[in-house]
Protein backbone atom coordinates (compact mmCIF):
# COMPACT_ATOMS: atom_id res chain seq x y z
CA UNK A 1 0.00 0.00 0.00
CA UNK A 2 0.84 3.37 -0.19
CA UNK A 3 -0.09 4.78 2.40
CA UNK A 4 -1.51 4.01 6.70
CA UNK A 5 -5.29 4.56 5.11
CA UNK A 6 -6.03 1.21 4.28
CA UNK A 7 -4.47 -1.62 6.51
CA UNK A 8 -4.50 -5.01 5.06
CA UNK A 9 -3.36 -8.33 6.84
CA UNK A 10 -3.55 -11.75 6.00
CA UNK A 11 -3.90 -14.95 8.06
CA UNK A 12 -4.61 -18.44 6.42
CA UNK A 13 -6.18 -16.99 3.28
CA UNK A 14 -7.92 -14.35 4.27
CA UNK A 15 -7.77 -10.83 3.74
CA UNK A 16 -8.79 -8.17 6.51
CA UNK A 17 -8.73 -4.64 5.28
CA UNK A 18 -9.53 -1.99 7.50
CA UNK A 19 -10.07 1.91 6.40
CA UNK A 20 -7.83 3.22 8.73
CA UNK A 21 -8.83 6.84 9.07
CA UNK A 22 -10.32 6.55 12.42
CA UNK A 23 -9.93 10.55 13.42
CA UNK A 24 -12.28 10.98 10.94
CA UNK A 25 -14.59 8.07 11.48
CA UNK A 26 -13.30 6.62 8.54
CA UNK A 27 -14.93 9.70 5.69
CA UNK A 28 -13.63 9.57 2.27
CA UNK A 29 -11.03 11.57 1.43
CA UNK A 30 -9.27 11.42 -2.38
CA UNK A 31 -6.38 9.44 -1.12
CA UNK A 32 -8.63 6.95 0.76
CA UNK A 33 -10.52 6.67 -2.40
CA UNK A 34 -6.93 5.88 -4.42
CA UNK A 35 -5.85 3.36 -1.39
CA UNK A 36 -8.94 1.43 -1.86
CA UNK A 37 -8.79 0.95 -5.33
CA UNK A 38 -5.05 0.15 -5.09
CA UNK A 39 -6.13 -2.53 -2.79
CA UNK A 40 -8.68 -4.12 -4.55
CA UNK A 41 -6.73 -4.04 -7.66
CA UNK A 42 -3.65 -6.02 -5.37
CA UNK A 43 -6.28 -8.67 -3.85
CA UNK A 44 -7.36 -9.57 -7.47
CA UNK A 45 -3.58 -10.79 -8.23
CA UNK A 46 -3.17 -12.77 -5.19
CA UNK A 47 -3.99 -15.97 -5.90
CA UNK A 48 -3.55 -17.62 -2.22
CA UNK A 49 -6.77 -15.74 -1.66
CA UNK A 50 -9.71 -17.25 -0.18
CA UNK A 51 -12.00 -14.25 1.40
CA UNK A 52 -11.93 -10.56 2.20
CA UNK A 53 -12.81 -9.51 5.71
CA UNK A 54 -13.33 -5.33 5.09
CA UNK A 55 -14.23 -3.27 8.12
CA UNK A 56 -12.88 0.54 9.75
CA UNK A 57 -10.61 1.20 12.32
CA UNK A 58 -11.76 2.59 15.47
CA UNK A 59 -15.00 1.44 15.63
CA UNK A 60 -17.28 2.74 12.54
CA UNK A 61 -17.16 1.56 9.16
CA UNK A 62 -17.28 5.55 7.49
CA UNK A 63 -19.08 8.66 7.65
CA UNK A 64 -19.01 8.87 4.01
CA UNK A 65 -17.43 11.27 1.69
CA UNK A 66 -15.45 13.59 3.29
CA UNK A 67 -16.90 16.60 1.31
CA UNK A 68 -14.57 19.31 2.53
CA UNK A 69 -11.71 17.90 1.72
CA UNK A 70 -12.41 16.35 -1.63
CA UNK A 71 -14.16 20.02 -2.54
CA UNK A 72 -10.96 21.44 -1.25
CA UNK A 73 -9.02 20.16 -4.32
CA UNK A 74 -11.35 20.83 -7.86
CA UNK A 75 -8.79 18.09 -9.73
CA UNK A 76 -9.47 15.47 -6.87
CA UNK A 77 -13.35 15.80 -7.51
CA UNK A 78 -12.19 15.25 -11.87
CA UNK A 79 -10.34 12.51 -11.33
CA UNK A 80 -12.99 10.88 -8.98
CA UNK A 81 -15.74 11.10 -10.80
CA UNK A 82 -14.13 11.38 -14.47
CA UNK A 83 -14.41 7.87 -16.79
CA UNK A 84 -13.00 7.43 -20.03
CA UNK A 85 -16.78 5.49 -21.04
CA UNK A 86 -20.23 6.07 -19.84
CA UNK A 87 -20.53 2.14 -19.01
CA UNK A 88 -16.76 2.54 -16.93
CA UNK A 89 -16.39 2.59 -13.69
CA UNK A 90 -14.64 5.83 -12.47
CA UNK A 91 -12.45 6.17 -9.13
CA UNK A 92 -15.64 6.64 -6.81
CA UNK A 93 -17.64 3.97 -7.92
CA UNK A 94 -14.41 1.17 -8.32
CA UNK A 95 -14.15 1.24 -4.31
CA UNK A 96 -17.99 -0.25 -4.57
CA UNK A 97 -18.22 -2.57 -7.68
CA UNK A 98 -14.94 -3.51 -7.68
CA UNK A 99 -15.35 -5.68 -4.27
CA UNK A 100 -18.25 -7.72 -6.48
CA UNK A 101 -15.60 -8.28 -8.99
CA UNK A 102 -13.23 -9.95 -6.61
CA UNK A 103 -13.31 -13.97 -7.57
CA UNK A 104 -13.57 -14.72 -3.67
CA UNK A 105 -16.41 -13.90 -0.70
CA UNK A 106 -16.35 -10.09 0.60
CA UNK A 107 -17.88 -9.76 4.20
CA UNK A 108 -18.41 -6.16 5.38
CA UNK A 109 -17.84 -6.27 9.40
CA UNK A 110 -20.06 -2.92 10.17
CA UNK A 111 -19.93 -0.94 13.52
CA UNK A 112 -20.23 2.54 14.36
CA UNK A 113 -21.79 4.91 12.04
CA UNK A 114 -22.10 3.76 7.91
CA UNK A 115 -23.29 6.50 6.00
CA UNK A 116 -23.45 7.55 2.65
CA UNK A 117 -19.96 6.23 0.82
CA UNK A 118 -19.63 4.09 3.47
CA UNK A 119 -22.74 2.67 2.51
CA UNK A 120 -21.85 2.89 -1.32
CA UNK A 121 -18.92 0.50 -0.36
CA UNK A 122 -20.38 -1.95 1.76
CA UNK A 123 -23.42 -2.02 -0.91
CA UNK A 124 -20.23 -3.97 -2.68
CA UNK A 125 -19.43 -6.79 -0.35
CA UNK A 126 -21.23 -10.37 -0.66
CA UNK A 127 -22.02 -9.92 2.88
CA UNK A 128 -22.95 -7.85 5.56
CA UNK A 129 -22.57 -8.32 9.04
CA UNK A 130 -23.26 -5.28 11.36
CA UNK A 131 -22.99 -4.75 15.37
CA UNK A 132 -26.14 -4.25 17.39
CA UNK A 133 -25.64 -0.39 17.69
CA UNK A 134 -24.38 0.09 14.28
CA UNK A 135 -26.55 3.21 12.29
CA UNK A 136 -26.59 3.29 8.72
CA UNK A 137 -27.97 5.80 6.15
CA UNK A 138 -27.95 6.18 2.16
CA UNK A 139 -27.42 9.92 2.78
CA UNK A 140 -26.53 11.69 -0.30
CA UNK A 141 -29.87 13.44 -1.00
CA UNK A 142 -29.32 15.31 2.38
CA UNK A 143 -26.52 17.19 0.33
CA UNK A 144 -28.78 17.50 -2.62
CA UNK A 145 -27.03 14.37 -4.28
CA UNK A 146 -27.79 11.20 -6.14
CA UNK A 147 -25.57 7.88 -4.97
CA UNK A 148 -23.33 8.01 -7.93
CA UNK A 149 -21.20 4.82 -6.31
CA UNK A 150 -22.40 2.21 -8.11
CA UNK A 151 -23.97 1.01 -4.68
CA UNK A 152 -26.76 0.42 -6.66
CA UNK A 153 -25.72 -2.55 -8.55
CA UNK A 154 -26.00 -4.17 -4.94
CA UNK A 155 -29.28 -2.17 -3.52
CA UNK A 156 -31.53 -3.37 -6.49
CA UNK A 157 -30.97 -7.15 -5.67
CA UNK A 158 -31.77 -6.53 -1.97
CA UNK A 159 -34.90 -4.80 -1.74
CA UNK A 160 -38.07 -3.85 -3.78
CA UNK A 161 -37.84 -0.89 -5.68
CA UNK A 162 -40.18 1.49 -3.31
CA UNK A 163 -38.17 0.18 -0.26
CA UNK A 164 -34.97 1.37 -2.48
CA UNK A 165 -36.40 4.62 -3.68
CA UNK A 166 -38.02 5.65 0.43
CA UNK A 167 -34.09 4.53 1.91
CA UNK A 168 -32.82 7.19 -0.94
CA UNK A 169 -34.90 10.00 -1.10
CA UNK A 170 -36.04 10.19 2.98
CA UNK A 171 -31.76 9.61 3.49
CA UNK A 172 -33.25 8.42 6.76
CA UNK A 173 -30.50 6.91 9.62
CA UNK A 174 -31.39 2.67 10.20
CA UNK A 175 -30.65 1.01 13.15
CA UNK A 176 -29.38 -2.39 12.54
CA UNK A 177 -32.85 -3.82 13.14
CA UNK A 178 -34.61 -1.55 10.57
CA UNK A 179 -31.95 -2.56 8.43
CA UNK A 180 -32.02 -6.56 9.17
CA UNK A 181 -35.73 -5.94 8.17
CA UNK A 182 -34.75 -4.27 4.73
CA UNK A 183 -32.84 -7.38 4.01
CA UNK A 184 -30.41 -4.37 4.00
CA UNK A 185 -27.70 -6.47 5.76
CA UNK A 186 -27.04 -10.13 5.99
CA UNK A 187 -27.45 -10.65 10.29
CA UNK A 188 -26.42 -8.90 13.18
CA UNK A 189 -24.07 -10.35 15.68
CA UNK A 190 -22.25 -8.72 19.23
CA UNK A 191 -18.88 -9.58 17.72
CA UNK A 192 -19.19 -8.78 13.99
CA UNK A 193 -15.48 -9.04 13.30
CA UNK A 194 -15.41 -12.57 14.76
CA UNK A 195 -18.80 -13.77 12.78
CA UNK A 196 -17.25 -12.53 9.47
CA UNK A 197 -13.74 -14.61 10.62
CA UNK A 198 -15.91 -17.66 11.30
CA UNK A 199 -17.72 -17.39 8.04
CA UNK A 200 -14.76 -16.68 5.95
CA UNK A 201 -13.01 -19.28 7.31
CA UNK A 202 -16.50 -22.15 6.51
CA UNK A 203 -16.56 -20.64 2.95
CA UNK A 204 -12.44 -20.95 2.42
CA UNK A 205 -13.33 -25.08 3.05
CA UNK A 206 -15.03 -25.28 -0.38
CA UNK A 207 -13.56 -24.95 -3.69
CA UNK A 208 -12.26 -21.39 -4.51
CA UNK A 209 -12.99 -22.14 -7.71
CA UNK A 210 -16.46 -22.86 -7.18
CA UNK A 211 -16.49 -19.72 -4.62
CA UNK A 212 -15.35 -17.84 -7.44
CA UNK A 213 -17.64 -19.54 -9.98
CA UNK A 214 -20.50 -18.81 -8.05
CA UNK A 215 -19.92 -15.64 -7.28
CA UNK A 216 -19.80 -14.53 -10.89
CA UNK A 217 -22.91 -16.26 -11.79
CA UNK A 218 -25.04 -15.34 -9.33
CA UNK A 219 -23.67 -11.54 -9.58
CA UNK A 220 -24.21 -11.77 -13.86
CA UNK A 221 -27.00 -13.93 -13.87
CA UNK A 222 -29.46 -11.91 -11.20
CA UNK A 223 -31.18 -9.65 -13.56
CA UNK A 224 -30.09 -10.84 -16.64
CA UNK A 225 -32.40 -12.79 -19.33
CA UNK A 226 -32.97 -16.68 -19.37
CA UNK A 227 -30.96 -17.35 -22.64
CA UNK A 228 -27.78 -15.50 -20.74
CA UNK A 229 -28.29 -17.34 -17.51
CA UNK A 230 -28.65 -20.65 -19.15
CA UNK A 231 -24.95 -19.92 -21.30
CA UNK A 232 -23.51 -18.85 -18.29
CA UNK A 233 -24.25 -21.19 -16.00
CA UNK A 234 -23.06 -24.04 -18.25
CA UNK A 235 -19.88 -22.44 -19.03
CA UNK A 236 -18.68 -22.12 -15.57
CA UNK A 237 -19.95 -25.67 -15.05
CA UNK A 238 -17.80 -26.99 -18.04
CA UNK A 239 -14.75 -24.86 -16.42
CA UNK A 240 -14.82 -26.41 -12.72
CA UNK A 241 -15.29 -29.93 -14.20
CA UNK A 242 -12.00 -29.13 -15.75
CA UNK A 243 -10.49 -27.65 -12.58
CA UNK A 244 -8.56 -29.26 -10.36
CA UNK A 245 -10.02 -28.40 -6.95
CA UNK A 246 -13.07 -29.57 -8.21
CA UNK A 247 -11.36 -33.05 -7.42
CA UNK A 248 -10.01 -31.90 -4.22
CA UNK A 249 -13.19 -30.75 -3.48
CA UNK A 250 -14.69 -33.87 -4.11
CA UNK A 251 -12.18 -35.73 -2.21
CA UNK A 252 -12.45 -33.62 0.99
CA UNK A 253 -16.25 -34.29 0.66
CA UNK A 254 -15.85 -38.04 0.24
CA UNK A 255 -13.61 -38.46 3.38
CA UNK A 256 -15.90 -36.86 5.57
CA UNK A 257 -18.78 -38.93 4.56
CA UNK A 258 -16.86 -41.88 5.29
CA UNK A 259 -15.87 -40.31 8.84
CA UNK A 260 -19.65 -39.71 9.41
CA UNK A 261 -20.74 -43.41 8.42
CA UNK A 262 -18.21 -44.98 10.87
CA UNK A 263 -18.95 -42.48 13.58
CA UNK A 264 -22.83 -43.84 12.88
CA UNK A 265 -21.72 -47.05 12.83
CA UNK A 266 -19.89 -46.83 15.85
CA UNK A 267 -22.89 -45.46 17.98
CA UNK A 268 -21.88 -41.78 18.26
Amino acid sequence: MTDDLVAVTQKNGIAYVSLNRPEKYNALNYKLFKEIDLCIKNLAKDKSLTAVVLFGAGGNFSSGLDVKSVMSSPLDAVNLLFKWLPGNANLAQRVSIGWRRLPVPVIAVMEGICYGGGMQIVLGADFRIASPDCKMSIMEAKWGLVPDMAGLAGLRELMPKDQALMLTMSADILSADQALRLNLITAIEQDPMAAATALATKLSQTSPDANAAIKASINKNWSASIRQLLRRESWYQVRLLLGKNRVIAAIRQAKNAEKSYKKRQSGW
